[in-house]
């Protein structure tokens, strides 16, 4: 570990980045330039006082995934990554097809649409990153565990995650899941995580099974979607889908009609937060 290099590669990143590129407010009084070390702690979700200790060199070796959390605070590219992790002791990291790496530019993307409804994920259906409009309005995504991260798996598996959508938009998402997993796992190959998740599907799924035989692809996300959900009831949202090629990562961004009535109850949902997602509960119903 280079305790050294380490510390001045974080000093120098941390340096280069302002309040604005991440979505923070730049406040007055400040004197540090780029962002402070609290503040790269936070984005990063971990102690202000473990980040600096690691930022002084005086820190125990990161784990990967520690370092995975700094390197998207800090918005590094994935060659910045890579070097990151080496300077740490941990090697480079493989450039799987469905990394967890989040592209900068996509960040600050996200960072700029705090209000919407918007969420990135990875090829594989995990979603990497959500706006707190995304979480507010779909719950939080990002705290699964193996299989389950990937939205592929959640769909067939777990009939409770679809509690917002409603025929016929149910059918054709079930489409495009299979679709998009057709593709991945195509191109993959055989041995490759995504095929490995067809086989347990086609197992747990009658669904899923009777789809795959279908043999479709290349179905698309619907531009416009109805949704039921559980706190303000019917939206009718736009449905726009941005790729990364690149680093094979899609963004996608809900919308409302400006001065619609599921532009009113997006904002409404912004006011609620996530509260009760599943039910609804503890939500004043007088607030629509």
């Amino acid at each position: 570990m280079e305790y050294a290099d380490l510390s001045d590669f974080l000093r120098k990143r941390r340096e280069a980045l302002q309040p604005e590129d991440v979505g923070m407010p730049r406040g007055r009084r400040r004197r540090t330039p780029g962002l402070r070390r609290e503040e790269v702690a936070a984005l990063a979700s971990m102690s202000a006082d473990y980040y600096s200790r690691l930022e002084g060199g005086r820190g125990p070796q990161p784990s990967a995934e520690m370092l995975g959390s700094i390197a998207r605070a800090l918005r590094l590219t994935l060659e910045e990554r890579d070097h990151l992790y080496v300077l740490a002791g941990h090697g480079t990291p493989p450039r799987t097809t469905g990394t967890c790496h989040v592209d900068p530019g996509m960040l600050r993307i996200l960072d700029r649409l705090q209000d919407t409804p918007a969420m990135l994920l990875n090829r594989c259906g995990e979603t990497l990153a959500q706006t707190p409009a995304h979480v507010a309005f779909a719950g939080e995504q990002t705290n699964y565990e193996g299989m389950a991260r990937s939205e592929f798996y959640r769909w067939f598996a777990d009939p409770d995650s679809r509690y917002l959508y409603r025929e016929p938009e149910l059918s054709t998402h079930s489409r495009m899941l299979v679709s998009w997993l057709r593709s991945v796992a195509t191109a993959d190959g055989p041995k490759s995580y995504a095929a490995s998740m067809v086989r347990t599907l086609r197992k747990l799924s009658p669904e899923f099974d009777e789809l795959w035989d279908a043999h479709e692809i290349g179905i698309a996300h619907s531009r416009t979607k109805r949704f039921q959900h559980p706190v303000v009831g019917e939206l009718d949202l736009y449905c726009e889908v941005i790729d990364n090629r690149d680093q094979q990562q899609t963004l996608v961004v809900f919308t409302a009609e400006p001065g619609s009535e599921s532009a009113e109850k997006l904002r409404l949902l912004e006011v609620v937060g996530s509260q009760s997602m599943s039910s609804g509960q503890d939500f004043d119903p007088e607030l629509i």
